[in-house]
């Protein structure tokens, strides 16, 4: 199956945007399609990346920044300490591939219906942290910020699973 967004579902810009997320959302959970967890938490390459950590990572990263937006849904709270958990499952937290996928469908299906119920133009400051950006940001810009991250990290699973078995997301679609 092949991912795209076509223009019978980019109606109006909100609508747009949710389906770029999307699409970019797909290629990360096809890229886990017939794995078991202990597969999916295998790092084949020198990096310490996981499918399974990818996908726990996406699911707090969107999190996040919906809650920045003022999305009502709580934030993850991370630590320094604690920071490399966002990219491992912990199992004896009841942490699965299976329990984060649908974590991350709650997740999207919050923000999208925030999304089309909130002003895109609304601006918000964000926390002082370096990798965040010192101007107000509006929704229309997390929007945008997460369809970068989802795609950048849609690659990043593509070859993680391309080493493991040589299929990638465009094979496995959903």
């Amino acid at each position: 199956m092949v991912l795209h967004v076509s223009a019978d579902n980019c109606t109006d810009e909100v609508t747009t945007l949710l389906a770029f997320l999307e699409e970019q959302r797909k290629g990360i959970r096809n890229a886990l399609g017939g794995l078991t967890d202990e597969q999916a938490a295998t790092t084949p390459s020198a990096s310490e990346l996981s499918l399974s950590g990818l996908l726990k990572h996406v699911t707090e990263v969107e999190q996040n920044w919906l809650a920045l937006a003022g999305c009502d849904i709580p934030p993850v709270e991370r630590t320094e300490a604690d920071w490399n958990e966002s990219f491992r499952l912990i199992p004896e937290k009841g942490e699965t591939v299976e329990s984060k996928l649908a974590q991350w469908a709650e997740v999207a299906a919050k923000g999208a219906e925030f999304s089309r119920s909130a002003d895109l133009n609304s601006t918000f400051s964000l926390p002082e942290a370096p990798w965040f950006p010192k101007e107000d940001v509006s929704l229309r810009w997390v929007l945008l910020r997460l369809i970068t991250e989802m795609g950048r990290h849609a690659g990043h699973a593509d070859i993680i699973r391309e080493s493991l078995d040589g299929k990638n997301s465009y094979e496995l679609g959903e």
